[in-house]
């Protein structure tokens, strides 16, 4: 039987006016609160820089699989919160993060095409680099052995180098 991915789930909230502290600190209180659900694996907070205008909070979580996070959507832990977020802020978007969505960590999701497009200034300059670093020292190795370095390499460096970078870069063209 094959193993089931982890589901990532983001939550966009738009906070009402004046409840923007108030809500921030329930948020905070829960997010630690909801670990004791089984299947959370994660769960963060986005919000707007300092100084900006936007009352949109973005919440991203991930979940062992789609029956734990069926199951914490599902749990009176939930059910409460939302309630009582429901007083602080307007109705929840919620979204399933499938694919490359999840590097871009946004209330607002971009298109596809600018997802694509912000990948692919990330990569192409990553792939560049270890053509002229590592393949070099790779060629005398087993096939599979050098394909498999390069592509742990590569993952890595996208994941906690390049493509923070290029989505602060790219930050105001993706979200408009």
């Amino acid at each position: 039987m094959k193993p089931k991915k982890p589901v990532h789930v983001a939550v966009t909230r738009k906070i009402l006016p004046g409840k923007e502290e108030e809500f921030k600190t329930a948020l905070r209180n829960f997010l630690g609160e909801s670990f004791i659900q089984g299947g959370v694996q994660g769960a963060g907070m986005i919000t707007a820089l300092p100084g900006a205008a936007s009352n949109e909070i973005g919440i991203l979580r991930t979940f062992a699989n789609e029956a734990q996070r069926d199951a914490f959507y599902n749990s009176k832990l939930f059910k409460d919160w939302d309630a009582y977020a429901a007083t602080l802020t307007e109705p929840a978007q919620y979204r399933n993060l499938t694919g490359l969505e999840a590097w871009f960590r946004s209330p607002n999701q971009p298109p596809r095409y600018k997802m694509a497009l912000a990948t692919l200034v990330g990569v192409f300059p990553t792939a560049m680099l270890l053509a002229v670093t590592l393949i070099p020292v790779t060629l005398s190795w087993p096939l599979a052995v050098g394909q498999l370095v390069i592509a742990v390499v590569m993952v890595a460096l996208l994941t906690w180098v390049v493509m923070p970078v290029v989505t602060k870069i790219l930050g105001g063209w993706l979200s408009k």
